[in-house]
């Protein structure tokens, strides 16, 4: 394993800058929000630690990029922040997130709020879902895992048109799996930073995705059946986890960062780290590290506090289910409590930065 470590100087500078107008704008900051935001260089600090890199395939080794500091966020020409008639971010669900109907609204429920918690200070609105046949997207078996793939690009397109006046930016989500071009063999996500659109796949965050169990492989389409929509018929989704979704929110908020116009953070472990396979995912952090953190807050102008907060009440909210389970309510209605295990330790961690900023 090999640590990233950058000097005391490299992380100030990287997060205020040298820049006397960005410096007198960190300056102007909250007491307590500056006291947070210098725990990125300070060397006894906790909250924040490196990057750690655990094999050659890890993203920082495979994709050499340079790294983006708060000054070069700011000063990009090409960069988008939401405008007073443009502050909503829209999910468009294209298929269905769980295997009945009211366990996929539920899911799309829990997204939508932890996104409005996230990007704290926007508004974030649900889409009708879609069936795959509504965007005409290509599609096809891959060939490896013997599972349904939908175009990336194709899906972007459809979500181009159907992006509403008053959006920052729409987001497809979907349980299939994906694929950019017929070369690749599959992708995670993919947007376009310029037209502010995004598709999201979750499909292999499922806990059997990659076992000899996993009930989603199909056998090679029929010949004339590549513009057959049938095939997704009752298509396979896997269960709803506490795991599934901490990683569905962490691929959502990544993904919805880049189109803010972070790039990937090479400065601490972070939210916005590249990662290029499942187990480098779940390394990676839910939380923002400080330069990243000025970077989102400046593009949206939220109090660091009320969003901490908002996000430690989207983890209590039901948070003492373990587990998804169907149960009925006095009215019938049918009460899918939100598996938030997986997310406790962040809470707690939210907590210990409260405690800084309050202090």
């Amino acid at each position: 394993m090999e640590t990233v470590r950058h000097s005391e100087h490299t992380l100030k500078t990287a997060l205020i800058s040298e820049n006397p107008r960005l410096v007198s704008q960190y300056e102007k900051l909250d007491a307590g929000e500056r006291r947070l935001l210098n725990e990125a260089f300070k060397p006894d600090h906790d909250l924040f630690g490196p990057i750690t890199l655990h094999s050659q395939s890890d993203w920082i080794i495979s994709h050499p990029e340079a790294p983006q500091d708060f000054e070069q966020f700011f000063s990009d020409p090409y960069r988008k922040a939401p405008s007073p008639d443009k502050r909503s971010i829209y999910i468009q669900c294209i298929g269905s997130l769980g295997n009945t109907r009211i366990i996929s609204e539920e899911y799309i429920k829990w997204l939508k709020g932890y996104c409005e918690a996230f990007f704290y200070g926007l508004t974030v609105k649900l889409l009708e879902p879609v069936p795959v046949s509504a965007t005409r997207c290509s599609f096809r078996v891959n060939d490896n895992t013997q599972n349904l793939q939908i175009h990336a690009g194709h899906i972007l397109k459809f979500l181009k048109k159907k992006k509403p006046e008053d959006a920052f930016c729409i987001v497809g989500i979907t349980m299939i799996d994906l694929y950019p071009r017929d070369s690749w063999n599959f992708v995670f996500g993919q947007a376009s930073l310029t037209d502010g659109v995004g598709i999201f796949s979750f499909a292999r965050y499922g806990s059997d995705f990659y076992s000899s169990r996993y009930e989603g492989r199909v056998s090679k389409l029929q010949k004339g059946s590549s513009s057959d929509y049938a095939v997704f018929d009752n298509y396979y989704t896997p269960q709803v986890t506490s795991v599934l979704l901490l990683r569905s929110c962490k691929t959502l908020t990544h993904e919805i960062g880049h189109i803010f116009g972070l790039r990937h953070c090479q400065w601490l472990a972070c939210l916005m780290q590249g990662s290029n396979h499942l187990e480098e995912a779940d390394r990676r952090p839910l939380n923002l590290c400080p330069i990243c953190l000025r970077k989102l807050q400046c593009a949206i102008g939220f109090n660091i506090i009320e969003r901490y907060k908002a996000l430690v009440r989207w983890i209590e909210d039901e948070s003492d289910s373990p587990g998804v389970s169907t149960k009925r309510g006095r009215e019938g209605t049918v009460d899918l409590p939100k598996p938030v295990d997986a997310f406790k330790e962040w809470k707690e961690w939210i907590i210990k930065c409260l405690a800084v900023v309050q202090k």
